[in-house]
């Protein structure tokens, strides 16, 4: 089974966005313009690194990236089984999920950075990586330093981020030190995030998250306080406030993808960060990442690699050489026919039926066959060329 991951802030570079202005999900830059009041297009194709490092244009930047890349593979047909994000990447994982809608996403993304970049301006800190050392032990670093610092991510076996103020980020990184640590690197970021400098953005972001529509997710999804999946929609609000100041516990969530049953960690989004990570912390997975048209372009040839069934069959995938994918003719919300009974293959469908409405427009199948399931949900705003339903050909 397959896992979407998506990546955080410190994944965006300049000009990530260039590949993909001719492909049919730069459509997306422009909504998230018009949602955020920004120019996400600058910011992908024309912001130079030093100012894609400022959180509000990071942030905003690389989720808008991880949904086009999202959009791109959903066009494909590919399903995943769970969804995780670190940090950021948790409310791609959401929109990915359903929980969010896109243009709730930007809105949501574009009052955390704005609230982060704030309560940074306000409370000066930074953040330092700790390599070589059980995770344990940088706590106990934390414990015995005179100041504000904290454990921020824990992101891999021998790889863990604090954070607090620089003053306390130097002594910590000497008791790290005394206590077995091959390095301690700086990280060059703004503030101190996930750690109670993060209140105010907190407090701020609660405020936000009110307004939204917050929806059960139609696949798992692993929050990054808990590193545990949240079924109802309604949990989800706290979580969303509580990450900000809570660390990111990354590999914990890497396990429990994986005795979940995800055999696949499939990085959507800029970089290759999150890819890195779970090369580190899992021995019997298959780590690919995306960022590119190109890359989704070879997708199937490496999911079927990394599947032991081979390229006849994708596992958790649901794509087998006698099923169709019936797509989107527009964009627009989508409402399924009232009368399609949703039990895996209970339903024929002729060439030609319609299978829903795109806004005003029908959704007819090119295909007959037998309904296996909807890759779409009742209201979800879809894409052109998304994927809408699936049949079993013969």
């Amino acid at each position: 089974m397959t896992a979407f991951t998506f990546p955080g802030q410190g994944s965006q570079k300049q000009g990530m966005g260039a590949s993909w202005q001719s492909h049919p999900s730069w459509e997306l830059v422009e909504e998230a313009s018009d949602a955020s009041g920004r120019d996400v297009a600058h910011l992908l194709l024309e912001a130079d690194d030093e100012e894609l490092r400022h959180t509000r244009n990071s942030q905003l930047s690389t989720y808008v990236m991880s949904m086009m890349v999202l959009d791109a593979v959903e066009r494909t047909g590919i399903e995943p089984a769970f969804h995780a994000g670190h940090s950021l990447g948790e409310y791609s994982a959401l929109t990915a999920a359903g929980t969010l809608s896109f243009e709730d996403g930007v809105v949501l993304v574009t009052e955390r950075g704005n609230a982060m970049q704030a309560a940074a301006d306000d409370q000066d800190g930074t953040m330092a990586a700790v390599l070589g050392l059980d995770d344990d032990k940088v706590e106990m670093a934390c414990q015995r330093t005179d100041g504000d610092v904290w454990v921020a991510n824990y992101n891999a076996p021998g790889q863990v981020v604090i954070a607090g103020s620089p003053e306390a980020i130097e002594a910590a990184a000497v008791q790290a030190k005394e206590l077995g640590a091959k390095r301690v690197m700086p990280i060059k970021v703004g503030g101190a995030f996930h750690t109670p400098f993060m209140a105010p953005a907190r407090d701020r972001l609660k405020k936000a998250i009110v307004d939204v529509e917050l929806r059960s997710p139609n696949r798992p999804v692993f929050a990054n306080v808990d590193a545990l999946p949240h079924p109802a929609g309604e949990d989800w609000a706290q979580l969303m406030g509580a990450q900000l100041t809570s660390p990111v516990r990354w590999r914990q969530t890497l396990h429990n993808l994986e005795e979940a049953g995800a055999t696949v960690m499939l990085e959507l989004g800029p970089g290759t960060v999150l890819t890195g990570m779970a090369k580190r912390t899992l021995s019997n997975s298959s780590n690919i990442s995306v960022s590119s048209p190109g890359d989704v372009d070879q997708l199937f040839e490496k999911l079927a690699g990394a599947s032991e069934a081979g390229p006849a069959r994708l596992e958790g995938e649901h794509l087998y050489a006698v099923e169709r994918l019936v797509v989107s003719p527009s964009t627009g919300v989508f409402t399924p026919r009232a009368d399609l009974d949703l039990r895996d293959g209970a339903t024929a469908i002729a060439a030609g039926q319609i299978v829903g409405t795109v806004g005003e427009i029908d959704v007819r199948s090119p295909f007959e066959g037998q309904l296996q399931g909807m890759l779409a949900l009742a209201g979800e705003r879809v894409t052109t060329s998304q994927p809408i339903a699936w049949l079993r050909t013969v």
